[in-house]
C-alpha cells in the first residue's frame, strides 16, 4: 500500500517539476530558456520543441543518438515521443534507445509512445512490450497510432479505447490520445466523440490534409493538447527551416512541434530557433509562406504522403 500511495502522489504532483533540469542548465549557461506552453487540459507544460523518435532519429548511429538525447534534456526539451513501430533498420528500436537514457530523467520529462494494434489483446500486448523497452512503470501519454480515413470510431470506442481509459483510471497512463497524418476528418471525429487528452496532427505550411482548418479548431475548442508533426519533413527544400518552425508555433492551439533530427548540428540549430522564439508570425507572413510551399500540398508531393508509407519508415 505504501508504494501505491507514493506513486499516486508523485503522478499528481510531478507536472510541477517538469523541465527543471533544462531550465536550470540554460539559466546557468546564460542562454535563453526553452519556451514552454500548456499542453491543453493536461496540466503539463511542454517545451515548444519536442524530441521525435521516428525514422530520422533512427538514422543516427550508435554513439551519436545518445549524445543527442542528453543535449535535448540539457537544452530544456521535455517531451519525448516514440512508437512501438519505430525500429526500422537500426541496432535498437526507438523505444529501446529511449529506455537506455531517459529513465534516469523520468521525473523531469514527459514520455509518450504510440501503439498500432486496434485488436484489444494484441494492442495490450504491444503496450506491455513498450513499457518493458522504455523501462518504465507508467507513461505520461499513450496514443493510438495513425488514425486513418477507414477508421470506425464507434468500434474503437468499444474496443481498444476502453482499454486506454482503463489504463488511465489505473494511473498506469496519465493521458491518452492519438496521432494522424492521413485524415483530418477522422481526427475531428475522434476529438468530438472520445475523451481525448492529447493528439499529434500533421500540421505544416503546405496545409496538406487540411488539419489546420478541420481538426485543429475542434481540438482548441475542447482544450485538447496539440502536438504538431511533419512540420519540416519534405518541406525544407522549398522553405527555410526556421520559418517552417515559426509558422507552426504561430498557429493558435499548437503547444509544441515534434521533430526527428539527423545529426547533432540539426538538433542544435532547432534548439536555437526554439529558444529564440518570442514573436508569432503575422497572418500575412503565414499566408506568404503558405503560398511559397503550396505546390507540395498535393497527394504525393510529400514523401510521407505517398501510398504505402508508414510512420517510422526510412524515407
Amino acid at each position: 500500500m505504501k508504494s501505491k500511495l507514493s506513486r499516486r502522489s508523485f503522478l499528481q504532483h510531478s507536472a510541477a517539476g517538469l523541465g527543471a533540469i533544462g531550465t536550470l542548465s540554460n539559466s546557468m549557461s546564460g542562454a535563453p530558456a526553452m519556451p514552454k506552453r500548456p499542453l491543453g487540459k493536461t496540466g503539463l507544460d511542454v517545451s515548444i520543441l519536442s524530441f521525435g523518435g521516428g525514422s530520422n532519429f533512427l538514422k543516427n548511429k550508435d554513439g551519436v543518438w545518445e549524445a543527442m538525447i542528453e543535449k535535448s534534456i540539457q537544452a530544456g526539451i521535455n517531451l519525448f515521443d516514440t512508437a512501438t513501430q519505430y525500429k526500422w533498420q537500426s541496432s535498437k528500436s526507438s523505444e529501446e534507445r529511449f529506455g537506455d537514457i531517459l529513465p534516469q530523467y523520468r521525473k523531469s520529462i514527459i514520455l509518450s509512445t504510440k501503439i498500432d494494434n486496434r485488436d484489444v489483446s494484441k494492442g495490450m500486448a504491444e503496450f506491455e512490450g513498450a513499457m518493458k523497452r522504455l523501462k518504465v512503470d507508467y507513461l505520461d501519454i499513450l496514443m493510438l497510432h495513425s488514425i486513418e480515413k477507414s477508421e470506425d470510431i464507434a468500434a474503437l470506442e468499444q474496443g481498444i479505447w476502453k482499454e486506454f481509459i482503463r489504463l488511465k483510471e489505473a494511473k498506469t497512463v496519465r493521458f491518452i490520445g492519438f496521432s494522424s497524418m492521413n485524415s483530418a476528418e477522422k481526427s475531428k471525429e475522434m476529438i468530438e466523440k472520445l475523451p481525448v487528452d492529447v493528439c499529434i496532427l500533421a500540421l505544416n505550411a503546405t496545409k496538406y490534409g487540411n488539419f489546420g482548418k478541420v481538426a485543429l479548431p475542434v481540438a482548441r475548442e475542447k482544450n485538447v493538447g496539440v502536438i504538431a508533426m511533419k512540420v519540416i519533413k519534405g518541406v525544407e527544400e522549398s522553405a527555410p527551416v526556421p520559418e517552417l518552425l515559426k509558422y507552426v508555433w504561430s498557429q493558435p492551439g499548437v503547444a509544441t512541434a515534434v521533430i526527428g533530427h539527423v545529426g547533432m548540428q540539426n538538433l542544435e540549430e532547432n534548439i536555437q530557433q526554439a529558444c529564440a522564439f518570442t514573436t508569432k508570425m503575422t497572418r500575412r507572413e503565414c499566408e506568404a509562406l503558405e503560398a511559397q510551399v503550396a505546390h507540395l500540398a498535393g497527394p504525393h508531393a510529400l514523401p510521407w504522403a505517398r501510398p504505402g508509407y508508414r510512420d517510422g519508415m526510412m524515407v
